[in-house]
């Protein structure tokens, strides 16, 4: 009997595990709809470029050497995938019962684990949107999804200790699905690479003037942002790593509840703090909004009530609005709002876990730092290094004609250019 539910157990955490993974692979499609939206048609096919490869590389990277880096032992190409069904029945058999166990196939685990990473790498795609080098981004992507990224995440998720240092979980740090880990790590790139790259041509005017540059697509960004918000259900649901007893179950039913109702504060507070400071309803701020309110719940999805989640989306929603005109008046250029986003609400998300859940203040800041801090300072050498040697950043000319022709060869509207 006991042999029997093991198994049901296993298969079900497993499957559970996969599906979640799954439903993140997809918020792929979304950062690429919601980019290309944002941004001019003439770089469209760039950016669609630019994201179905960052995934591949992180894919790529993560299998060859991140995860190890990050969990320890032998990269995964080494067959660590493979199981001992008798060994590991008999390792749990010999506890007596499964309670507050996770069980599932360790290859189901770097899926899951793989599908961060390329979202972390994705938040960094936008930021840097329409004047940079692709192949000067892709070899970033190399060594962020390789080495940088999987760092940090061996001093929380991984449970090393910072250089040797301090362990992050013994100061009190928490981050359940990666407000922090994942969100605020991939700001903090796109920050260091916009820094060394400079703002587009025509944002910023020679009297301190801020001019738009509205996207060529709001209906794709629109699907974007409801493909993130779907793909945000695996994210932090999955999360709780298993699905095998009823406690958990709950758990998991209150973390969907939780995810969709700070999407949802996120996305009226954003739209209501337009209105008050355009005078109209911005849809690229509801957007963001809404996704602020997603980055803002993930450090702690598990704890507040549904009201809790819904006021804690809502702080999230205003504060990417005041946090995409603070940026552009300090004229960092970001066309789709990435950085505000996922690095500024990011943080609001890891000290929001103190109120509603385990973690200290003091534990939040640390982390929160030495995230940032590893992930900047790291970013910025090798943005510096590719900026040196074959440069990150396209001509004038080429960011004029738009960077479809340039480094891709084709357009994505063609039909609607005139010859």
């Amino acid at each position: 009997m006991e042999e029997n539910l093991f198994h049901l157990q296993y298969a079900m955490d497993t499957f559970y595990f996969l599906v979640c993974g799954a439903l993140v692979m997809w918020m792929a499609a979304g950062f690429s709809m919601l980019e290309s939206g944002l941004v001019r048609a003439k770089n469209t096919t760039e950016i669609l470029t630019k994201n179905v490869s960052l995934y591949a590389i992180s894919c790529i990277m993560y299998l060859v050497c991140g995860y190890a880096i990050m969990y320890g032992g032998a990269p995964f190409l080494s067959g660590i995938g493979e199981v001992d069904v008798a060994a590991t029945l008999g390792e749990y058999a010999d506890r007596g019962d499964f309670e507050g166990d996770s069980i599932y196939a360790p290859a189901s685990d770097f899926f899951f684990q793989v599908v961060f990473v390329a979202t972390a790498m994705s938040i960094v795609s936008g930021a840097v949107a329409e004047r940079m080098k692709l192949w000067a981004f892709l070899a970033f992507a190399v060594v962020m999804t390789g080495v940088i990224y999987p760092t940090q995440g061996s001093w929380t998720w991984g449970d090393a200790s910072v250089f040797g240092l301090y362990t992050l979980g013994d100061l009190g740090f928490s981050d359940f699905a990666g407000s922090g880990i994942v969100h605020m790590a991939g700001a903090a790139a796109a920050l260091a690479g916009v820094l060394l790259l400079g703002a587009r041509k025509g944002k910023y005017g020679p009297n301190g003037e801020i001019n738009a540059i509205p996207g060529a697509n709001l209906p794709l960004a629109t699907l974007g942002m409801f493909i993130l918000w779907m793909g945000w259900f695996g994210f932090n649901g999955g999360s709780v790593l298993k699905l095998g007893d009823i406690s958990v179950a709950n758990e998991v039913a209150m973390v969907f509840l939780n995810t969709n109702a700070s999407a949802a504060g996120g996305l009226v507070a954003a739209l209501i703090v337009s209105r008050l400071l355009f005078g109209k309803a911005d849809l690229t701020m509801a957007l963001n909004g809404a996704l602020a309110g997603l980055v803002a719940i993930t450090a702690g999805p598990d704890t507040p009530s549904a009201l809790g989640a819904t006021i804690i989306g809502a702080i999230g929603g205003v504060i990417v609005v005041f946090s995409i005109v603070g940026l552009d008046k300090l004229k960092i250029d970001d066309p789709v709002g990435a950085i505000s986003v996922h690095g500024v609400v990011g943080l609001f998300g890891l000290l929001a876990v103190p109120v509603t859940g385990d973690a200290s203040f003091g534990g939040q800041i640390i982390g929160a730092l030495t995230i940032f801090v590893w992930v900047f300072v790291t970013s910025l050498i090798v943005w510096a290094i590719l900026k040196a040697t074959i440069g990150i950043r396209v001509s004038e000319e080429e960011e004029y004609e738009g960077v479809d022709l340039s480094e891709c060869g084709m357009e994505a509207y063609p039909e609607f250019v005139n010859k």
